[in-house]
């Protein structure tokens, strides 16, 4: 491997000159810096980036810690892709950038991530960025306050810079949305109790219920999925079963996420309950594959997580550029990332006299 005193010795010069030419630190002649970089590519030299890392004090890299890569081997399935987007949202805002970024995946194991932060912080990495695959609260080693730390779609207890998606005005928007198109018997079938989100949707819809002075009724609002469980269509089958044969049923079935939304479309057929004609479904995170291909196209609330990874790249930049402003970060909270609605085939609009037609099939 050619060295920059190979380099110095073709091009008849010192090795001190080249050093000038490869930093740009000094002037040097047109004839000179044209010898050099010949040598440079005729020998194939490659400059390194140590040297120029202990005097600067900056490496020029951003590592980033996900379990996208992972989890997403199957293109066309929801799983893993949030944390995709994300990262590809992070990639865009800093490719405008000289920043490199060093993605390590965790393969699912949270337990790696410890060990992850000390290998960037051994490469001497400018800031880190850590992804999570849905919103939560994580519990991670403390990064010293030189290194720049933004979390994405999480948050911690320490009030690490984070980027979260804004799941209460989302579900608000949504169920506005629903409200302003005649509905008033809107259900809301939740993810699993114990996540942020299924928390901050639940006060999204009753925000929603109670600026448009409708009493909210507990029975419309059930939880359809719980993790790790073998019989989730059968939950989410006898969930819309008693939904139905309410004295009042619902007009519209709010989900908790598009993948739900994709078994309610089979349930309600195989009742023969016709969508939307007899019954209106709404979903959440506006992933296309489903929410477009979908007969009829499913409403559904975007959300943005390309947009969470871009903020939160925008906020680690902010950092690296100014130090002094990692404690305004940390005063002024997460930073929340909202997304439209997208209305579609799926939902009905109702006039205030409309008598339901819902058919409700009962099994014998």
């Amino acid at each position: 491997m050619a060295t920059i005193y190979d380099v110095a010795a073709l091009a008849k010069v010192s090795a001190k000159t080249v050093s000038r030419v490869l930093n740009g630190d000094a002037p040097v002649s047109r004839e000179t810096r044209e010898a050099i970089e010949a040598a440079i590519a005729e020998l194939g030299f490659v400059p390194s980036n140590a040297a120029r890392m202990m005097r600067s004090q900056k490496s020029g890299l951003v590592g980033l810690i996900t379990g996208a890569i992972s989890l997403s081997s199957e293109p066309s399935q929801p799983q893993g892709l949030p944390e995709l987007f994300i990262v590809q949202g992070i990639q865009r805002a800093l490719s405008a950038t000289s920043m490199t970024v060093m993605i390590a995946d965790t393969g699912g194991r949270l337990d790696r991530v410890p060990d992850l932060i000390q290998t960037f912080l051994r490469h001497r990495v400018e800031g880190l960025i850590y992804v999570a695959e849905f919103h939560q609260r994580v519990e991670l080693p403390r990064v010293p306050l030189t290194t720049p730390f933004v979390l994405a779609n999480c948050f911690d207890n320490h009030g690490t810079p984070s980027v979260l998606p804004d799941d209460r005005r989302g579900q608000r928007d949504l169920v506005e949305r629903l409200i302003a198109s005649g509905h008033r018997r809107i259900a809301y079938l939740t993810l699993p109790p114990h996540m942020v989100a299924t928390s901050l949707r639940t006060e999204g819809y009753h925000d929603a219920l109670a600026g448009a002075g409708i009493v909210a009724d507990p029975a419309l609002v059930q939880c359809a999925d719980y993790d790790g469980h073998d019989d989730e269509t059968q939950i989410l089958w006898d969930t819309i079963d008693r939904l139905l044969k309410l004295v009042d049923p619902p007009t519209v079935l709010c989900c908790g996420n598009d993948k739900m939304a994709m078994r309610v479309y089979g349930i309600l057929r195989s009742r023969g309950v016709k969508v939307p004609d007899e019954m209106s479904v709404a979903g959440y995170d506006n992933y296309r594959v489903i929410a477009e291909t979908l007969y009829p196209p499913l409403t559904t609330v975007d959300l943005s997580y390309t947009a969470i990874g871009v903020r939160a790249a925008q906020q680690m930049m902010a950092m690296i550029s100014n130090p002094d402003a990692v404690q305004g970060l940390r005063d002024q909270g997460p930073t929340l990332v909202s997304g439209p609605v997208y209305w579609r085939g799926s939902v009905t609009e109702r006039r205030a006299d409309t008598v339901s037609k819902l058919r409700i099939v009962r099994e014998d």
